[in-house]
């Protein structure tokens, strides 16, 4: 049944006076929000049986706590999926309307914009960013340089600048801690693009001076694929993983000195190529050396999840484990390896189909959370910040994000879903409400030829399927429901219509 706002709020004031005191005598929780890249909803062995890949950290972090089987990224791509974690908000409600920032491009989220991290602060939090970034930095640019020099996207927002014209004599101006972080320990953007270099609180860790050529540049860009770009002294592409975990409990460790709880926000830059596992022998694993990388994520999350145990903050932390979008897995990896990353999804990253949006999400929080249960029913990454809003006891101000915490703290409670909104790298949309699903255009909208297709004589662009008899989106049902075609189309425009913001 459905609660009221009365029991929320006296399910509040319960969940508060009994929650263990911590070592900050907080009221509130530490949190930690761990977001693999490219991880497939197929890789762990809790979603899928057949996976040929051993996950046992994670499937145990599952087992303790609470798994969703219908959790979706709100796009199948990097930079979009990480502003909505942190703001609430769809990415394309801004001038960023399809595709990513690339390897120097400004800060994407304005000054002016509320985030979670800027939420916990407020709250008292201590909070830090450690991994991958990719929202945007100001890179200080050489004194002079020309308007061709400067990449911008149809509708004015800047994405990237020429290499040439960054003066990496100097940090960059803004970053993380504008937005609400404390600390920040960063790769700039994913690990395939330059520059490759360490920022920690905007300021280089080494200096940039060295350039690599690149990896694997003709190959499928898979295994140790890299574009050619300038370097720090020393970095090494097979430490980075191993490095932001090393980072995270220095974070944790500072953290716990002080009288107060934590946010920290862990961006993994893996599974995402480079493909850079430690073990680089690919037939010790079944999956290849894909498999091997998720396989070191596994053990490194694992290491992370140890830490806390020994330093005796689980009970008072909720963590999430999660995605940014669906699997870089093409079908001629499941071919060669007979491993669906995306179980039995259709499609991939960057694609409109759930494989590209669909990704593992897992929940511990230990008194709170019933331990070993599975939450149904679709549900967005962009639910990150109405969720913490309401353990504050703060009204959100996210215009598309709804909490999860009546959902989280009484795994018998049937909550009214609102719809959600799909998104794939070209731009196509889709809206998701209950069982429905409906795609706006023909294609994939990604990285799945045909990317784009002709709507047929007569027909309309729009497709709709039933995700419960038909998982795999495999027959468009248009025809057979119109109304409910219709129905979902107005939603669509709806939602899209509603306070859209555009900055440049």
């Amino acid at each position: 049944m459905i609660k009221t706002k009365h029991f929320y709020i006296l399910s509040l004031l319960l969940f508060f006076g009994c929650l263990p005191e911590n070592k900050s005598n907080s009221k509130f929780p530490n949190i930690i929000y761990i977001l693999a890249d490219d991880l497939g909803y197929g890789d762990l062995s809790i979603y899928n049986k057949t996976s040929k890949i051993k996950t046992p950290h994670l499937d145990q972090l599952a087992s303790e706590g609470m798994r969703f089987m219908d959790m979706h990224s709100t796009s199948s791509v990097c930079t979009p999926t990480r502003y909505s974690i942190l703001t609430g908000e769809y990415a394309w409600r801004t001038s960023l309307k399809s595709g990513v920032l690339w390897s120097y491009g400004p800060l994407m989220i304005p000054d002016e914009k509320e985030t979670v991290a800027k939420l916990l602060q407020r709250n008292g939090y201590q909070t830090a960013v450690v991994g991958k970034w990719h929202l945007g930095l100001d890179w200080q640019l050489k004194t002079s340089y020309r308007e061709n020099q400067v990449i911008r996207n149809d509708w004015g927002l800047i994405t990237d600048y020429k290499e040439e014209i960054i003066d990496f004599s100097k940090n960059p101006t803004k970053g993380p801690t504008q937005v609400g972080f404390d600390y920040s320990y960063i790769l700039p953007a994913s690990l395939d693009i330059p520059p490759y270099v360490y920022l920690e609180n905007e300021k280089f860790t080494q200096p940039v001076s060295n350039y690599t050529e690149g990896s694997n540049l003709e190959g499928d860009k898979d295994y140790d694929f890299w574009r050619p770009g300038p370097m720090a002294e020393r970095f090494d592409f097979y430490d980075v993983l191993p490095n932001f975990i090393k980072k995270a409990k220095f974070f944790i460790d500072k953290a716990q000195k002080n009288d107060a709880p934590f946010f920290l926000y862990l961006p993994l830059a893996a599974p995402h190529t480079p493909w850079v596992p430690k073990e680089k022998d690919p037939y010790k694993f079944d999956a290849g050396i894909y498999g091997a990388f998720v396989e070191m994520v596994d053990y490194q999350v694992g290491q992370l999840l140890d830490y806390i145990n020994v330093h005796g903050i689980a009970d008072e932390t909720l963590l999430v484990f999660t995605s940014d979008n669906g699997p870089y897995w093409k079908p001629h990896h499941i071919e060669k390896y007979n491993h669906r990353a995306a179980k039995h999804l259709k499609g991939m990253k960057g694609d409109i189909y759930e494989a590209g949006h669909r990704v593992p999400f897992i929940v511990r929080w230990p008194h709170r959370i019933s331990q070993g249960s599975v939450a149904h029913g679709p549900q967005s990454l962009a639910n990150f910040y109405a969720t913490v809003a309401e353990l504050l006891n703060t009204p959100s101000k996210a215009l598309d994000s709804y909490s999860l915490l009546g959902q989280l703290t009484d795994s018998d409670s049937l909550k009214e879903v609102s719809p959600i909104i799909h998104h794939s790298s070209l731009g196509h949309f889709a809206i998701r409400d209950g069982d429905w699903k409906m795609i706006e255009k023909r294609g994939s909208g990604g990285f799945t030829p045909p990317t784009n297709l002709p709507t047929p004589l007569g027909e309309r662009p729009e497709r709709l399927f039933n995700l419960k008899d038909d998982p795999s989106e495999n027959s468009n049902i248009s025809y057979k429901f119109p109304k409910k075609l219709e129905q979902l189309k107005q939603q669509l425009d709806s939602i899209k219509n509603l306070n859209s913001i555009s900055f440049k």
